[in-house]
């Protein structure tokens, strides 16, 4: 060790008194994340009102911390929550487990799991971590109705799958071929 060590390391510090700091001001300010940041999760609904869920728990065993646990129940004609056949009966999600990793959402396969952009959930007992269904599903916007009730988006599945909500125009663009393979 040198004579002069110490006297560096005294100068970096009389160096940064005199800068301003930074800091933030966040609990006045809200945070404003990443378009694609993974959050908090949603269950997701149709347009109608049903949950998108059917219960298949594909993102239960996607999950690598365990986080989910999912117990399927049918629907019946009577007492409808999603359009298909089954619905997920009992949804939870442990947040002291869960990583946010977002390999549930890629597993879903009616994109009924997806992220929002919240971040707070922080809290101050270990149950209020677990997440049920109730604090998961996505409010009921204007037009929705709480289920159960029948489908009301078409006749049959074919309507109600396929052509709601819109899609928008098709893409009609001719796909190029691959090189070498032009004719």
């Amino acid at each position: 060790m040198g004579m002069f060590d110490a006297w560096a390391g005294f100068g970096v510090t009389f160096r940064t008194m005199f800068k301003k700091p930074f800091t933030e001001s966040y609990p006045k300010k809200p945070f404003v994340t990443a378009p694609r940041f993974h959050g908090r999760h949603q269950l997701n609904r149709w347009p109608d009102g049903l949950e998108k869920c059917v219960g298949c728990e594909l993102c239960a065993w996607a999950c690598p911390a365990d986080a989910i646990y999912v117990e399927g129940a049918e629907n019946t004609d009577e007492d409808r929550y999603s359009p298909g056949e089954r619905y997920g009966r009992v949804y939870q999600i442990n947040y002291l487990r869960c990583i946010l990793c977002g390999l549930c959402i890629e597993a879903c396969p009616t994109r009924a799991l997806t992220m929002t952009n919240e971040f707070e959930l922080a809290d101050h007992s270990r149950e209020a971590l677990i997440y049920e269904k109730d604090r998961l599903l996505a409010p009921l916007l204007t037009g929705m109705e709480a289920p159960p009730h029948p489908r009301r988006l078409g006749p049959d599945e074919q309507s109600y799958f396929l052509g709601l909500p819109p899609t928008g125009t098709p893409d009609t663009r001719v796909a190029s071929a691959p090189k070498g393979e032009e004719k």
